[in-house]
């Protein structure tokens, strides 16, 4: 099914309902929910996902899980999408979004899963195709591409002031001096809040933003410079340390 909303096929008697969609270029869903968990696909373009507590960048060919009820909103950039809503309890992969991978056979799978009739026949060949659509997102391994927001203020501002203009030559003490704590309470204070390091938060926020802008052809140059990087060389260790690949194999496999 194409361009029908889930608001009109989610009382359908079966588990799983796939639904394709095409937005134009800068198009936002505003902030919403669905009873259904949803695996939103982008087999074109990027998606740019914000819940209460973080941002997710959806590169070409990668999905997004969104937790049943889950509040968010999505930047659509150049979006073909195939959604996959779930029924709450057939598959959990946890409360929270999660960016994962998407196989060539599960790729394969969620384009003909958007073809399937609404009522389709669960024992025969459309039942075959949605159960291994399932196995597949069961195993499917998930990627770092969500940068943490944190629920203190002062912090939570920070945050986002860098995340409208990111610089790699921020440092902890910058924020820790701009908070008026010391370096220790600061470090403690943002793991607590994000889970990870200010280090490591500020790479993954880097790479995470670059992937929106790589995805939609922009230079490796342009982008390190503009994030303060000293070289285009600087900025792929970087890249490579947090994702496994270089910005140039990353999106020749998402191509």
């Amino acid at each position: 099914m194409r361009n029908v909303s889930i608001d009109v096929l989610d009382d359908t008697p079966r588990r799983v309902v796939a639904i394709g969609t095409d937005y134009a270029y800068g198009q936002v869903l505003p902030r919403h929910t669905h009873r259904r968990a949803q695996l939103l696909y982008g087999a074109t373009g990027v998606m740019q996902v914000s819940t209460h507590d973080g941002n997710w960048v959806v590169p070409p060919q990668r999905a997004v899980w969104i937790p049943p009820g889950m509040a968010h909103e999505v930047l659509m950039l150049g979006v073909s999408t195939r959604s996959v809503y779930i029924e709450p309890g057939v598959v959990d992969l946890g409360g929270r979004c999660q960016v994962i991978n998407v196989s060539p056979l599960m790729r394969h799978l969620l384009m003909e899963a958007a073809e399937v009739a609404q009522v389709y026949d669960e024992t025969g060949r459309d039942g075959a195709l949605i159960d291994l659509l399932l196995h597949e997102l069961a195993r499917s391994a998930h990627l770092p591409l969500h940068i943490p927001l944190p629920e203190e203020p002062r912090l939570l501002g920070l945050c986002q002031l860098f995340l409208q203009r990111p610089d790699a030559h921020q440092s902890p003490q910058q924020w820790a001096s701009q908070m008026h704590v010391s370096l220790r309470t600061f470090n403690r204070l943002f793991r607590q809040q994000t889970g990870l390091s200010f280090s490591q938060w500020r790479q993954r926020a880097c790479v995470v933003l670059a992937l929106a802008r790589l995805a939609v052809g922009e230079p490796v140059t342009r982008i390190a410079l503009d994030f303060g990087y000293d070289s285009p060389a600087a900025f792929s260790t970087m890249f490579r340390r947090v994702l496994g690949h270089a910005p140039s194999v990353w999106m020749a496999e998402a191509n």
